[in-house]
This record gives C-alpha cells, structure tokens and sequence, in this order.
C-alpha cells in the first residue's frame, strides 16, 4: 500500500484562493444617475431661467462692506454667547448633580423656564427691559439711591441681544453637560471618594475632564445653531447682524431673493469651517477611545498536517508516517 508524500501533502492542505465577486448593485447606479441629472436640472433653470435670482445682484453685494461688516456681528454674537452660555451650562449642570436640594431646585427652575419659552419671544422681552425697567439703583434698602443708572445707557441693544441669546442657549448646555457627566462610570466617582476627595474636586478633577469626549459633539452642534440663531436678534431689537443687514438692504433695492442667496452663501461658509473645527476638536478628546490592541501573534509559528490514508488490515489508526504534527 502506496502513502502520500510530504509534497502530496503540504499540496492537500493547502486551501485554494478564494475568488471574491463584488456584488453588483445596479439599483445604486440608476439612482445616482437620476438624482445627478435632478440636480443638473435645477441648476440650469435657477441659472438661466429664473431672472428673479439675480445673480449679478448676488455677485455685487456678495463681499459688500455692509455685508462683511454685518458677518463680523455676527461671529461676535455668537462667540460671546456661547462663551458665557457654555460656562453657565456648567454651572447649572454642576448643580443639577449637587446634593443641595435648594441648589438643585434653583437649576432646575431655571431649566424649566429658558426651555419652555421660545428665544424670540425672550429676546423681545429682552428688548423691553429699557421700558420696563428705566432705571437702576444702588444703595441701602429703603434708604436713597446712592447711584442710579440710566436702563438704555447701560445696557445697548447689543448687549442685551448677546444676554438673550447666551442665557437661552446655557440653559440647553445645562442639559448637555449633565448627560456628559452621567456618562461618566460611577466607579470614578467612588474611587474619588476613596481618596479622600470632596465633591467639588470630584466633580471638577475627576469627572468633568472624562465627560468632555461625550459633551464636545452637541457643543459643537450648539455653536453652530447660535449662529444661525442671531438672525433673531432683530427682535431686541439689534439690527447689525447679518440676516437683518441684508433685509434692509433689499427694502431699497426691492430685490429680496438675491440678498437672501448672499446671506445664505456666508451662513453656509461659517457653518463649514465651524464642522472643520469641530470634527478635530472630537478627535483630540477621543483619543485613545477608539484604540485597540493588537492580536498578540504566536511566538513559535505553528500549523498541521492532516493525512488522509487509508486504514491498514490491522485496524490501526493508519499506516506508518500517517498522523498529525504541529
């Protein structure tokens, strides 16, 4: 009785190459193609049939000084906004979690109302303060003001709009800094605790700096809606910011689609370079998240060697050099 050779055998248990067919998706195409020449339709007609866009117009006022000017209050709006929004969020969302009852109530209060009121109608309160309140003053109670300030002085159209917008958009942060902070493991906590750390140094050393990977991505979400959000200011009423500029502009030109098209073309560039930002603002606080460690490869390369014989007279396993090995 003839044995396969070590050559019949590394041949035998060596599999075949596998042939990978990609699956065709035809559907896919036709649909891609429909949807392009869509598209390529909707641009020819806005481009050459539709003179009620205007595009010399657009062009003409695209990179007007009051335009440009109007962006400038507009990244200023949103910028000091979100600035004193974000760190108030904290605030409150600190509170939320602290075990005073009065400190938890009094966030959530404060929840309750810049939540359930929409901003424009608390920007147009905002607006009314100098008529509601002319005055300020200062001084002991039920005694005569010591300094008594003008409302309308004090407090521009500017500065209320940026009071409006940050003390509506804090309340929102709140919410998303608590769900960062409840997506911390509890165990940090205790370990925390275990150490001998209070609340505060817990809440700001150990859990705030882990909850950042969970709060960056609706921040960012955030900042973006606040600058779109400033096109409301107008209720204050503040009327420096972009959208409101270009509606003045087009009450004298009579001309309002262009103007709209120019707006929407700076809101558009703002909101990409904000996206840029955020997606390598996430990547730095995800950092080390996502890593894995490498499969650990064998020391000693091993493989087998199964013989497919057949079984000697004697009723052995199989005939001689027949087995496996590794």
């Amino acid at each position: 009785m003839s044995h396969p050779t070590s050559e019949a055998v590394e041949r035998h248990a060596e599999p075949e190459a596998l042939r990978a067919i990609k699956r065709r998706h035809p559907w896919r195409v036709i649909f891609a193609v429909v949807l392009v020449v869509i598209a390529g339709i909707f641009i020819y007609d806005a481009a050459f049939n539709r003179p009620v866009f205007a595009w010399p117009e657009v062009g003409k006022y695209l990179f007007d000084t009051r335009i440009i000017s109007a962006i400038g209050y507009t990244l200023q709006l949103t910028v000091y906004s979100m600035i004193i929004a974000i760190l108030l969020g904290v605030l409150l969302a600190v509170m939320r979690q602290s075990p005073n009852p009065v400190v938890k109530a009094v966030s959530w209060v404060y929840l309750w109302v810049f939540r359930g009121t929409p901003v424009y109608v608390q920007l147009t309160f905002w607006g009314l303060v100098p008529v509601i309140y002319k005055t300020f003053s200062l001084g002991i109670p039920f005694t005569e003001a010591v300094v008594t300030f003008t409302t309308k002085d004090l407090l521009s159209y500017y500065t209320l709009a940026i009071i409006g917008l940050a003390l509506n958009e804090a309340a929102y942060m709140a919410e998303i800094v608590r769900a960062g902070l409840l997506a911390v493991d509890k165990g940090q906590d205790e370990a925390a605790t275990a150490l001998g750390l209070g609340w505060w140094h817990t809440m700001t050393r150990v859990v705030l700096p882990q909850a950042m990977r969970v709060i960056i991505p609706p921040t960012g979400n955030e900042v973006i809606s606040m600058l779109k959000t400033t096109s409301l200011v107008a209720a204050v009423p503040f009327i420096g910011e972009l959208f409101t500029r270009q509606r003045d502009i087009a009450a004298v030109t009579y001309q309002p689609v262009p103007m709209l098209i120019v707006a929407s073309v700076w809101y558009l560039v703002i909101t990409s370079i904000l996206m840029v930002g955020q997606y390598y603002l996430e990547r730095h606080f995800a950092k080390g998240v996502e890593a894995r460690v490498d499969v650990q490869k064998p020391t000693v390369e091993t493989q087998s060697i199964s013989v497919i014989g057949e079984m000697p007279e004697t009723g052995g396993p199989l005939g001689p050099g027949a087995g496996g090995g590794r």
